[in-house]
């Protein structure tokens, strides 16, 4: 559906990349069908393709922050920035950055979670491109959203917060 939807149907790199990606079962719990992108990154063609057509999709959108969550957003996220000349923001698990941060609290499927940010990491009208390595529940991808855009209201209130949990 994604590659029909994108233009992308029929293009050879989604076979590669789909043949790039070990999936181990039962893991990390039964039941589980896990998709180890570890093996993609081994796979130097198949990681350029994989970053060239996030490149092609977003770099004529006005993309100014690419921001990557813990920890495997963290792995394609700078490239991608790199390459559509934004600025990369690091999402991080709580106290894993130096100073003044803002959070926000989300639910997993099994249990709760929170993603930190730096204060002052996104300004006010830029536009945000969210990268993380699968969409479960949504539970990631919304607190993500909503850190963001905290972030962008406390710079435009011109005021500084020592954390929010959401």
């Amino acid at each position: 559906m994604f590659a029909a939807e994108n233009g992308l149907k029929g293009d050879p790199r989604l076979q590669a990349i789909s043949e790039a990606i070990r999936v181990v079962p039962h893991f990390p719990k039964q039941g589980i069908m896990f998709q180890d992108i570890t093996t993609l990154l081994l796979d130097h063609k198949a990681f350029k393709d994989t970053v060239d057509i996030f490149v092609d999709r977003y770099r004529d959108m006005g993309i100014s922050v690419v921001a990557g969550v813990e920890a495997r957003g963290f792995m394609f996220g700078p490239s991608i920035a790199l390459a559509i000349g934004a600025k990369f923001v690091p999402l991080r698990k709580p106290r894993k950055l130096p100073g003044e941060v803002i959070s926000e609290a989300y639910v997993l499927e099994y249990g709760t979670d929170c993603l930190e940010m730096h204060v002052g990491a996104v300004q006010p009208g830029e536009r945000a491109l969210v990268i993380d390595d699968l969409v479960a529940t949504g539970g990631t991808l919304s607190a993500a959203i909503r850190l963001l855009v905290y972030g962008m209201q406390i710079c435009c209130l011109s005021r500084t917060c020592g954390g929010r949990s959401g």
